[in-house]
Protein backbone atom coordinates (compact mmCIF):
# COMPACT_ATOMS: atom_id res chain seq x y z
CA UNK A 1 0.00 0.00 0.00
CA UNK A 2 2.47 2.72 -1.23
CA UNK A 3 1.94 5.56 -2.77
CA UNK A 4 4.30 7.81 -4.91
CA UNK A 5 4.13 11.36 -6.14
CA UNK A 6 5.63 14.54 -7.18
CA UNK A 7 4.87 18.12 -6.57
CA UNK A 8 6.02 21.64 -6.69
CA UNK A 9 5.72 24.48 -4.36
CA UNK A 10 7.60 27.87 -4.54
CA UNK A 11 10.33 28.91 -2.11
CA UNK A 12 12.08 32.22 -0.93
CA UNK A 13 14.20 34.11 -3.03
CA UNK A 14 17.01 34.21 0.03
CA UNK A 15 18.01 31.51 2.49
CA UNK A 16 20.63 30.81 5.07
CA UNK A 17 23.38 28.97 4.02
CA UNK A 18 23.41 27.04 7.22
CA UNK A 19 20.38 25.40 6.73
CA UNK A 20 20.16 21.77 6.18
CA UNK A 21 19.60 20.69 2.59
CA UNK A 22 17.08 18.31 2.58
CA UNK A 23 14.08 17.34 4.93
CA UNK A 24 12.16 13.70 5.78
CA UNK A 25 8.51 15.24 7.00
CA UNK A 26 7.76 12.47 8.80
CA UNK A 27 4.31 11.14 10.37
CA UNK A 28 4.01 7.54 12.35
CA UNK A 29 0.33 5.69 13.74
CA UNK A 30 1.53 3.22 16.69
CA UNK A 31 -0.45 -0.07 18.85
CA UNK A 32 0.77 2.42 21.62
CA UNK A 33 2.95 4.79 23.47
CA UNK A 34 5.38 2.63 24.88
CA UNK A 35 8.87 1.00 24.47
CA UNK A 36 7.40 -1.94 23.55
CA UNK A 37 4.83 -0.56 21.09
CA UNK A 38 5.00 -0.91 17.38
CA UNK A 39 4.80 1.27 14.13
CA UNK A 40 1.62 0.28 12.35
CA UNK A 41 1.91 2.92 9.58
CA UNK A 42 3.94 5.47 8.28
CA UNK A 43 4.52 8.67 5.81
CA UNK A 44 7.45 10.48 4.37
CA UNK A 45 6.93 13.92 2.27
CA UNK A 46 10.37 14.47 1.44
CA UNK A 47 11.42 18.17 1.12
CA UNK A 48 14.14 19.80 -0.33
CA UNK A 49 16.66 22.60 0.73
CA UNK A 50 13.83 25.26 0.46
CA UNK A 51 10.91 23.20 1.45
CA UNK A 52 9.46 22.18 -1.71
CA UNK A 53 7.63 19.64 -1.44
CA UNK A 54 9.32 16.32 -3.75
CA UNK A 55 8.07 13.60 -3.19
CA UNK A 56 5.81 11.42 -0.39
CA UNK A 57 5.01 7.86 0.31
CA UNK A 58 3.04 6.03 2.99
CA UNK A 59 2.59 2.59 3.94
CA UNK A 60 1.07 0.18 5.99
CA UNK A 61 3.20 -2.08 8.76
CA UNK A 62 1.76 -5.32 10.35
CA UNK A 63 3.05 -4.68 14.24
CA UNK A 64 3.12 -8.79 14.74
CA UNK A 65 0.09 -7.92 17.59
CA UNK A 66 -2.37 -6.23 18.86
CA UNK A 67 -2.69 -3.13 16.97
CA UNK A 68 -3.89 -0.70 20.08
CA UNK A 69 -6.42 1.92 20.36
CA UNK A 70 -8.08 1.07 16.95
CA UNK A 71 -11.10 4.17 18.03
CA UNK A 72 -7.95 6.20 17.21
CA UNK A 73 -6.24 5.46 14.29
CA UNK A 74 -8.69 2.75 12.44
CA UNK A 75 -6.33 -0.10 11.36
CA UNK A 76 -7.98 -3.51 12.34
CA UNK A 77 -6.15 -6.40 12.81
CA UNK A 78 -7.89 -7.21 9.70
CA UNK A 79 -6.57 -4.91 7.70
CA UNK A 80 -2.82 -5.28 9.45
CA UNK A 81 -2.06 -8.85 8.77
CA UNK A 82 -1.92 -8.60 4.99
CA UNK A 83 1.10 -5.83 5.45
CA UNK A 84 4.54 -5.61 5.47
CA UNK A 85 6.51 -6.25 8.35
CA UNK A 86 8.82 -3.41 9.20
CA UNK A 87 11.70 -5.22 7.89
CA UNK A 88 10.29 -5.79 4.58
CA UNK A 89 9.99 -1.63 4.37
CA UNK A 90 12.92 -0.72 5.68
CA UNK A 91 14.84 -0.29 2.81
CA UNK A 92 12.65 1.82 1.31
CA UNK A 93 12.18 4.05 4.57
CA UNK A 94 15.84 4.53 4.82
CA UNK A 95 15.77 5.95 1.25
CA UNK A 96 13.27 8.54 2.22
CA UNK A 97 15.46 9.19 5.46
CA UNK A 98 18.77 9.52 3.92
CA UNK A 99 20.87 12.26 4.21
CA UNK A 100 17.61 14.06 5.89
CA UNK A 101 16.48 16.49 8.95
CA UNK A 102 13.86 14.12 10.60
CA UNK A 103 10.44 16.61 11.11
CA UNK A 104 7.71 15.90 13.32
CA UNK A 105 5.20 17.07 15.60
CA UNK A 106 6.72 16.04 18.82
CA UNK A 107 10.10 14.92 17.13
CA UNK A 108 11.17 13.09 19.64
CA UNK A 109 8.13 10.25 19.75
CA UNK A 110 8.44 9.77 16.47
CA UNK A 111 11.85 9.40 16.57
CA UNK A 112 12.41 6.87 19.29
CA UNK A 113 9.70 4.57 17.61
CA UNK A 114 11.38 4.69 14.31
CA UNK A 115 14.85 4.16 16.50
CA UNK A 116 12.96 1.35 17.88
CA UNK A 117 12.35 -0.59 14.77
CA UNK A 118 15.34 -0.05 13.39
CA UNK A 119 17.13 -1.79 16.41
CA UNK A 120 14.81 -4.26 15.83
CA UNK A 121 15.20 -4.76 12.71
CA UNK A 122 19.35 -4.76 13.21
CA UNK A 123 19.99 -1.79 11.20
CA UNK A 124 20.52 1.98 11.51
CA UNK A 125 18.33 4.94 10.51
CA UNK A 126 20.29 7.26 8.05
CA UNK A 127 19.32 10.31 9.34
CA UNK A 128 21.85 12.36 12.35
CA UNK A 129 19.40 15.40 13.24
CA UNK A 130 15.34 16.11 13.80
CA UNK A 131 13.39 18.83 14.01
CA UNK A 132 10.25 19.47 16.41
CA UNK A 133 7.65 21.54 14.60
CA UNK A 134 6.55 22.28 17.99
CA UNK A 135 9.91 23.66 19.19
CA UNK A 136 9.97 25.89 15.78
CA UNK A 137 6.47 27.21 16.27
CA UNK A 138 8.15 28.18 19.37
CA UNK A 139 11.15 30.07 18.03
CA UNK A 140 8.70 31.86 15.41
CA UNK A 141 6.94 32.80 18.48
CA UNK A 142 3.68 31.71 16.97
CA UNK A 143 0.14 32.91 18.04
CA UNK A 144 -1.08 29.73 18.70
CA UNK A 145 -3.46 28.79 21.57
CA UNK A 146 -1.82 25.27 22.23
CA UNK A 147 0.71 23.20 20.38
CA UNK A 148 -1.64 20.51 18.83
CA UNK A 149 -0.62 19.70 14.88
CA UNK A 150 -4.39 21.24 14.30
CA UNK A 151 -3.68 24.29 15.69
CA UNK A 152 -0.58 24.99 13.48
CA UNK A 153 -2.37 23.90 10.71
CA UNK A 154 -5.11 25.61 11.60
CA UNK A 155 -2.79 29.00 11.99
CA UNK A 156 -1.30 28.66 8.35
CA UNK A 157 -5.13 27.48 7.03
CA UNK A 158 -4.15 24.14 5.97
CA UNK A 159 -7.17 22.07 5.68
CA UNK A 160 -6.94 18.59 8.00
CA UNK A 161 -8.87 15.58 6.48
CA UNK A 162 -8.09 12.60 8.09
CA UNK A 163 -6.82 13.17 11.92
CA UNK A 164 -4.30 10.16 12.66
CA UNK A 165 -4.08 8.81 9.11
CA UNK A 166 -0.31 9.34 8.96
CA UNK A 167 -0.44 10.08 5.37
CA UNK A 168 -2.55 13.01 5.81
CA UNK A 169 -0.92 13.74 9.13
CA UNK A 170 1.99 14.33 7.20
CA UNK A 171 0.83 16.33 4.08
CA UNK A 172 -1.04 18.98 6.78
CA UNK A 173 2.51 19.15 8.61
CA UNK A 174 4.62 19.45 5.51
CA UNK A 175 2.11 22.07 4.35
CA UNK A 176 2.44 23.86 8.21
CA UNK A 177 6.32 23.22 8.01
CA UNK A 178 7.04 24.93 4.80
CA UNK A 179 5.60 28.24 6.06
CA UNK A 180 7.28 27.92 9.29
CA UNK A 181 10.81 27.22 7.36
CA UNK A 182 10.14 30.33 4.85
CA UNK A 183 9.55 32.65 8.13
CA UNK A 184 12.22 31.29 9.84
CA UNK A 185 14.98 31.18 6.71
CA UNK A 186 13.66 34.99 5.92
CA UNK A 187 14.05 36.04 9.56
CA UNK A 188 17.59 34.59 10.42
CA UNK A 189 16.09 32.23 12.54
CA UNK A 190 18.24 29.33 14.04
CA UNK A 191 16.49 26.27 13.38
CA UNK A 192 16.01 23.96 16.34
CA UNK A 193 17.82 21.02 15.18
CA UNK A 194 19.16 17.96 17.66
CA UNK A 195 20.72 14.99 17.12
CA UNK A 196 19.05 11.87 16.50
CA UNK A 197 21.20 9.18 18.17
CA UNK A 198 19.95 5.59 17.04
CA UNK A 199 19.98 2.39 19.36
CA UNK A 200 22.82 0.81 19.67
CA UNK A 201 22.06 -2.16 21.77
CA UNK A 202 17.87 -3.05 22.41
CA UNK A 203 15.92 -5.62 24.26
CA UNK A 204 12.79 -6.28 23.44
CA UNK A 205 9.55 -7.33 26.40
CA UNK A 206 7.34 -10.28 25.73
CA UNK A 207 4.02 -8.52 23.90
CA UNK A 208 1.19 -11.37 23.45
CA UNK A 209 0.75 -11.16 19.95
CA UNK A 210 -3.30 -10.40 19.04
CA UNK A 211 -4.13 -12.51 16.02
CA UNK A 212 -7.88 -12.30 16.71
CA UNK A 213 -9.70 -8.78 15.90
CA UNK A 214 -10.90 -8.43 19.52
CA UNK A 215 -9.32 -5.29 21.28
CA UNK A 216 -10.05 -6.45 24.74
CA UNK A 217 -6.53 -6.86 25.87
CA UNK A 218 -5.20 -3.35 24.84
CA UNK A 219 -4.47 -0.99 27.77
CA UNK A 220 -3.41 2.61 27.38
CA UNK A 221 0.04 3.00 28.34
CA UNK A 222 2.41 5.98 28.75
CA UNK A 223 5.00 7.23 27.39
CA UNK A 224 7.97 5.94 30.13
CA UNK A 225 5.79 3.60 31.80
CA UNK A 226 7.19 3.59 35.47
CA UNK A 227 9.44 0.84 36.59
CA UNK A 228 9.57 -1.04 39.89
CA UNK A 229 13.35 -0.30 41.27
CA UNK A 230 14.94 -2.16 44.02
CA UNK A 231 15.72 0.40 46.76
CA UNK A 232 19.66 1.47 46.43
CA UNK A 233 21.12 -0.02 49.61
CA UNK A 234 23.81 2.77 50.12
CA UNK A 235 23.40 5.78 51.58
CA UNK A 236 23.80 8.97 49.42
CA UNK A 237 27.49 10.38 49.24
CA UNK A 238 26.63 13.77 48.05
CA UNK A 239 27.13 15.28 44.56
CA UNK A 240 29.76 14.03 41.49
CA UNK A 241 32.45 16.22 41.67
CA UNK A 242 34.06 16.47 38.06
CA UNK A 243 37.74 14.62 37.63
CA UNK A 244 36.58 11.83 40.62
CA UNK A 245 34.88 8.66 40.05
CA UNK A 246 31.30 7.88 40.71
CA UNK A 247 30.49 6.48 44.31
CA UNK A 248 27.82 3.68 44.98
CA UNK A 249 24.55 5.75 46.34
CA UNK A 250 25.11 8.96 44.10
CA UNK A 251 21.61 10.06 42.92
CA UNK A 252 21.39 9.88 39.32
CA UNK A 253 18.51 11.34 36.98
CA UNK A 254 18.04 10.99 33.16
CA UNK A 255 16.81 13.33 30.70
CA UNK A 256 16.11 13.65 26.86
CA UNK A 257 17.04 10.67 24.49
CA UNK A 258 19.88 7.87 24.73
CA UNK A 259 21.29 5.88 22.33
CA UNK A 260 21.48 3.10 24.63
CA UNK A 261 17.73 2.13 25.35
CA UNK A 262 16.58 4.13 28.67
CA UNK A 263 15.67 1.30 30.80
CA UNK A 264 19.19 -0.54 29.82
CA UNK A 265 21.00 2.31 30.62
CA UNK A 266 19.06 2.80 34.42
CA UNK A 267 19.67 -0.75 34.97
CA UNK A 268 23.39 -0.39 34.49
CA UNK A 269 23.34 2.36 36.70
CA UNK A 270 21.34 0.19 39.53
CA UNK A 271 23.75 -2.84 39.44
CA UNK A 272 26.52 -0.34 39.56
CA UNK A 273 25.18 0.75 42.79
CA UNK A 274 24.18 4.16 42.01
CA UNK A 275 20.14 4.92 43.03
CA UNK A 276 18.17 6.51 39.95
CA UNK A 277 16.21 8.97 40.55
CA UNK A 278 13.05 9.85 38.49
CA UNK A 279 13.19 13.69 39.09
CA UNK A 280 15.72 16.38 40.05
CA UNK A 281 16.38 17.57 43.72
CA UNK A 282 18.74 19.55 45.72
CA UNK A 283 19.44 15.55 46.64
CA UNK A 284 20.58 14.45 42.90
CA UNK A 285 24.12 13.71 42.38
CA UNK A 286 24.10 14.04 38.64
CA UNK A 287 21.89 14.88 35.83
CA UNK A 288 22.50 12.76 32.55
CA UNK A 289 21.75 14.34 29.47
CA UNK A 290 22.60 14.54 26.02
CA UNK A 291 20.84 17.55 25.24
CA UNK A 292 21.78 20.48 28.06
CA UNK A 293 20.62 23.04 26.23
CA UNK A 294 16.93 21.62 25.72
CA UNK A 295 15.11 23.40 28.83
CA UNK A 296 13.31 20.16 30.06
CA UNK A 297 11.88 20.61 33.60
CA UNK A 298 15.07 18.56 34.84
CA UNK A 299 17.83 20.29 33.13
CA UNK A 300 16.10 23.78 34.21
CA UNK A 301 15.87 22.20 37.76
CA UNK A 302 20.07 21.10 37.31
CA UNK A 303 20.58 24.64 36.69
CA UNK A 304 18.94 25.98 39.97
CA UNK A 305 19.99 23.75 42.16
CA UNK A 306 23.60 23.38 40.76
CA UNK A 307 23.55 19.92 40.07
CA UNK A 308 26.30 18.71 38.26
CA UNK A 309 26.00 17.91 34.24
CA UNK A 310 27.39 14.94 31.86
CA UNK A 311 26.24 13.63 28.83
CA UNK A 312 25.61 9.48 27.96
CA UNK A 313 29.24 8.94 26.70
CA UNK A 314 30.80 10.89 29.79
CA UNK A 315 28.49 8.90 31.84
CA UNK A 316 29.55 5.61 30.11
CA UNK A 317 33.02 5.83 31.22
CA UNK A 318 32.00 6.88 34.88
CA UNK A 319 30.20 3.69 34.96
CA UNK A 320 33.19 1.80 34.46
CA UNK A 321 35.04 2.97 37.87
CA UNK A 322 32.17 3.77 40.25
CA UNK A 323 34.02 3.63 43.64
CA UNK A 324 32.68 1.43 46.25
CA UNK A 325 30.34 2.76 49.21
CA UNK A 326 32.07 4.12 52.36
CA UNK A 327 32.47 1.53 55.41
CA UNK A 328 30.37 4.26 57.57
Amino acid sequence: MLEDQTTAASSPTTWPAAYPQGYAVVDVETTGLARDDRIISAAVYRLDARGEVEDHWYTLVNPERDPGPVWIHGLTSDVLRGAPLFQDIVEEFSTRLDGRVLVAHNAVFDWQMIAREYARAEREAPVRQRLCTIALSKELALPLPNHKLESLAAHFGVVQQRAHHALDDARVLAEAFRPSLRAAAEGGVRLPLHECRPLTEWTDRAVPRQQQSSYGSYRPTSWRPARKRPACPYPNPGRYEEGKPLKQGMRIAFSGDTSIERDLLEDRAIEAGLHVATSISRLTSLLVTNDPDSGTSKVVKARQFGTPVVDEAAFGQLLGNVAPASRE
